[in-house]
């Protein structure tokens, strides 16, 4: 076939997040394990029909996952850390979820700090570190290898899954993650330790298994190598040749190696030279590599050009996509063509969607649309332009319609940013001075404790969210709800200690969606849920157009929240990098056009709630990192703009008023410089499974303002021990000044239960009182 239609994966969640639902009530211990593993035959079987339905040639397996695949290549070739291993057998779903989640016994043991001793009676141990998915809002769970790791292969799900779709009259290419990608993104505790020493004791496990799937009757396997987009030292280069020189030595299988999310840049070379059978490069991310890949590739390489976008919703440019690829079809006589990227990154159907906006569904595609634009691109590209007629027709009047409408354009909002300048995003004096007022303002101790911002969104206040947005409950019910929930975690904030309170933040769906809930140019969907990490799903709202306020957002629940105490009550807020990162962002302006719309507005709430006597607002950045490009040539330019961004809507408060920011697992030594130019009064950082590692980078920068550096997981149901969480703060107090440090969980406890949550905090409170000791 001249031209196939190849995809790279497919969202797992289920469409009505089937998944998360059963992986849920596994853990709950509401259904046993055989009804898990039941409903994740269903999603996959269902998964391979949607995508032969649609007309896709090439069908992968393999990308399905209970949690991540990055932990379960992990599993798969025996990188498990003792303390696992003790729980089970090294492919049972016990060890598997226990590194994804840890585990919890009796949250009184005052056992070891890293749960080595709990471990061996089969008890209370730490989840494995988890990070960012390169530049997505997709968390892995990091691999963690020592000197002298022993690999063998534990379990081959691959094959697994290969022969379950092959039975069901599926031929599939499975996918799995390459060995030098999974050992760059592998950590150890060892002090110098190249994890990617490992590499020669690792491929006889990857040789071993793509052997497994040749003779289960593989013809071809896709490896995902994304990290050939990035900086690579010559030793990695040399790394690829080397594993790639031994991979090839597996007869009757050919190999597709997947790169995404950016260019391959002064990688191509590496890339093109490996004994592979094909090689696919995202063409939306870095369309400009095109040429050159053409250029170097070997007549014999199949191409796979990634000319869907795999991680936004926005319909492609049909005629646009066949003007630049009918010579390349033509020229390289067979071709594939395939998303950027796996659609992982994007919700599954829009055909759930019956209450958006038509004019904006129309300009919109999820992941069976994307599918169905692929078959219909491979047809037109095959068999010419006259076969897709129609189709070319209605999506050029999509295309058309979405650049000329008035939703996509705010006049009012594009003049007023042109008035910005430098002076928007100064505060009145340096931090020196303000935290000087601050502290006479606040009266606080040494070492404050306080929260991220949200409390348990339980059953409980889900249903009657549920019930308000059908109709069965009405506002004057729903806001009392609200207000007793929110008047008894103020009380009970008051009555175990903590310094600095949060109002719980149970009005809230999401801490994106609420806030785009309220401002123009944002749409929202209903169904469209995509996956965070594990079971955790969020539904990222879409920025169609200019992003303005109309009316304050967050300054009626502070108002009866700070009511309720005497104590300082945070607003909480999302900042704008984060609201940006963590949406479906409009393609047609440039994104740091977009994120200084959202920073304006911010802007304005923040101004608002000062001016309502909030002493301390607290203003999100979550994904800040997240958002920085691969490459580190491009770094400035994003942080000037994303910095700019959060600088412009916490600038316009007076010295007395208190910004805070919080940031989830970055690395931080490399744009550490960025985060001090931000200037927060106060950061709060996720360092807990890190053991305070991630304060290096502010102890080597000499950081001047103040810092929370995290002292329990969140992610984790193990409730952390006082003498465990005191240790972390001492630690801390050897790292930096006392009077710089604020005591806090890493990260917001929405998706946490208050019986793991009070426990939990009441600890942390009592970890500061005794590190106040321990460091005075």
């Amino acid at each position: 076939m001249p031209v196939s239609a190849a995809n790279l994966g497919f969202p797992r969640i289920g469409p009505r997040r089937e998944l998360k639902k059963a992986v849920e009530a596994y853990w709950a211990g509401k259904i046993g394990q055989d009804e898990l593993l039941a409903t994740a035959r269903g999603l996959r079987a269902a998964t391979w029909d949607r995508q032969k339905a649609a007309g896709i040639d090439v069908i992968p397996s393999n990308d399905f996952s209970f949690y991540d695949q990055v932990l379960d290549t992990s599993v798969m070739v025996g990188a498990i850390p003792e303390i696992y291993r003790v729980l089970g057998a090294a492919d049972s779903l016990d060890v598997y979820f226990a590194m994804a989640r840890g585990t919890r016994t009796d949250p009184q043991d005052e056992g070891c700090a890293h749960g080595h001793g709990a471990a061996r009676d089969g008890g209370d141990v730490p989840a494995q570190e988890m990070t960012k998915w390169f530049d997505t809002n997709y968390h892995y769970m990091v691999p963690e290898v020592e000197p002298g790791q022993a690999f063998a292969l534990n379990a081959a799900k691959p094959v697994e899954h290969f022969r379950e779709a092959r039975a069901l009259g599926h031929q599939t290419r499975p996918v799995i993650l390459g060995p030098v990608t999974f050992l760059l993104l592998a950590k150890s505790k060892a002090e110098g330790f190249d994890p990617l020493s490992l590499l020669p004791a690792l491929l006889p496990v990857y040789a071993d298994l793509l052997a497994k799937l040749r003779d289960a009757g593989a013809d071809w396997v896709q490896i995902d190598e994304p990290a050939l987009v990035l900086d690579l030292s010559d030793a990695a280069r040399a790394a690829y040749a080397a594993a790639y020189a031994e991979l090839a030595q597996v007869d009757g299988l050919k190999l597709m190696l997947a790169t995404y999310f950016g260019a391959l840049g002064d990688n191509l070379a590496t890339a093109l030279s490996l004994p592979v059978a094909g090689l696919h490069v995202d063409l939306v991310r870095a369309p400009e590599q095109l040429d050159a890949v053409i250029a170097g590739a070997r007549d014999d390489l199949l191409l796979s050009l990634g000319v869907i976008d795999g991680r936004n919703i926005w319909k492609a440019d049909l005629t646009a996509l066949l003007d630049r690829y009918e010579a390349v079809a033509k020229a390289r006589g067979e071709i594939q063509i395939a998303p950027s990227c796996s659609l992982l990154h994007t919700p599954i159907d829009l055909a759930l969607e019956t209450a958006l906006d038509p004019e904006v569904k129309d300009w919109l595609a999820f992941a069976a649309q994307k599918l169905e634009e692929l078959s219909v691109l491979r047809l037109g590209l095959a068999d010419g332009r006259y076969v897709i007629s129609d189709e070319l027709a209605a999506n050029a009047d999509a295309i058309a319609n979405r650049r000329k409408s008035p939703l996509t354009n705010n006049a009012a909002v594009r003049a007023r940013l042109g008035q910005v300048d430098e002076s928007w995003g100064r505060r009145a004096l340096p931090f020196a001075d303000r935290i000087a007022r601050q502290q006479a303002h606040l009266g606080l101790p040494i070492l404050p404790t306080t929260t991220i911002g949200s409390f348990p969104q339980t059953a409980e206040v889900r249903k009657a969210r549920a019930a308000h947005g059908k109709g069965e409950l009405d506002d004057a019910g729903y806001e009392k709800f609200l207000q007793e929930e929110t008047a008894r975690t103020v009380r009970w904030q008051e009555e175990i200690g903590i310094d600095v309170l949060v109002h719980g933040e149970f009005e809230r769906n999401d801490m994106v969606q609420y806030f785009g809930e309220q401002l123009s140019g944002f749409a929202f969907t209903k169904a469209a849920w995509v996956q965070s990490y594990g079971s955790r799903c969020v539904r990222p709202p879409i920025i169609y157009g200019d992003v303005a306020r109309p009316l304050p957002m967050t300054v009626t629940w502070w108002q009866y929240a700070q009511s309720l105490t005497s104590k300082p009550m945070k607003g909480m807020l999302t900042g704008p990098v984060t609201i940006l990162n963590w949406s479906f962002v409009r393609d047609d302006q440039p994104r740091s056009d977009t994120c200084r719309q959202i920073a304006l507005a911010i802007r304005d709430e923040v101004l608002n709630l000062e001016a309502a006597g909030a002493k301390v607002i607290q203003i999100d950045e979550a994904a800040l990192r997240e958002g920085l490009p691969l490459r580190r040539a491009d770094w400035q330019h994003y942080l000037d703009w994303a910095v700019e961004s959060f600088r412009i809507s916490a600038s316009g408060v007076a010295p007395e008023t208190q910004i805070h920011t919080h940031m989830c697992y970055s690395e931080f030594n490399e744009i550490i410089t960025s985060i001090g130019a931000m200037d927060a009064d106060v950061i709060s950082i996720e360092t807990s499974r890190s053991k305070m590692e991630l304060l290096d980078a502010f102890v080597d920068y000499r950081y001047p303002n103040e810092i929370g550096p995290g002292v329990y997981d969140i992610h984790s149901p193990r409730i952390p021990p006082v003498g465990e969480m005191q240790d972390l703060l001492v630690k801390a107090g050897g790292r930096l000044a006392a009077r710089q440090l604020w005591v806090n969980p890493d990260c917001g406890l929405k998706t946490r239960k208050w019986e793991d949550v009070k426990p939990a905090l009441v600890n942390m409170v009592e970890a500061a009182k005794g590190a106040r000791i321990a460091l005075a």
